[in-house]
């Protein structure tokens, strides 16, 4: 699993190094596009994963104590929470969606060019529009923003459905009669996805924010 783990911050490395090069050459357009996240729900998130990372360590801890009813509690509690932050994302991607912010497909720099397409954001972040050729930057930030919190949605998923596993079993005495590592196991995977959110939230959301 620490094997694993170390190819999953391989590739994760990857993406922050070049999110964070691209910020260097594109910094005003970078800035300008961090400012249609939505820190609130980027917020609530965080508290919703550090929250399952929490009850998966619980999870962990009955699993030792071979407690099997508190087990499960923790493990339900753990994909409720992790439903919860892909239901979180979600309404994320469809405002992204409405603004015309998906590389590619649907994409309008108008935003960031025209004050008056979104008169809000720039009443409270925006002295003045960016130029056109900066404009189109913008798009570069959108992309690495979907990559990246796109795989770690994936990586959610994934952990979800082991997760649904591990219920089911759960219920049938299977990680409380001393065979716990595969519990363990998956409390790694599932804290290192937690801690990739970690550095995700202050990359995409609060760094230059104001």
């Amino acid at each position: 699993m620490w094997l694993f783990l170390l190819t999953e911050v391989m590739f994760f490395g990857g993406l922050f190094t070049a999110y964070l090069l691209m910020r260097n050459w594109y910094y005003p357009a970078f800035v300008e596009a961090s400012h249609q996240l939505n820190i609130g729900w980027g917020t609530a998130n965080t508290a919703v994963l550090i929250t399952s990372s929490f009850t998966m360590a619980m999870g962990v801890y009955s699993a030792e104590m071979r407690r099997r009813g508190a087990l499960v509690l923790f493990l339900v509690l753990t994909f409720i929470l992790g439903l919860a932050f892909l239901g979180i994302k979600t309404i994320e991607y469809h405002e992204k969606w409405e603004k015309y912010h998906i590389p590619g497909i649907r994409y309008s720099t108008s935003a960031f060019t025209n004050p008056q397409s979104d008169p809000e954001v720039y009443k409270e972040y925006h002295d003045k529009p960016l130029p056109p050729d900066m404009a189109s930057r913008t798009e570069m930030y959108f992309f690495l923003y979907f990559a990246m919190t796109g795989m770690h949605a994936l990586h959610m998923i994934i952990g979800i459905g082991i997760l649904g596993f591990m219920i089911y079993k759960a219920k049938n005495d299977a990680y409380t009669t001393g065979h716990v590592t595969f519990v363990e196991n998956f409390g790694l995977y599932w804290h290192f996805v937690d801690i990739i959110w970690i550095f995700l939230f202050p990359l995409l959301y609060l760094i230059s924010r104001y």
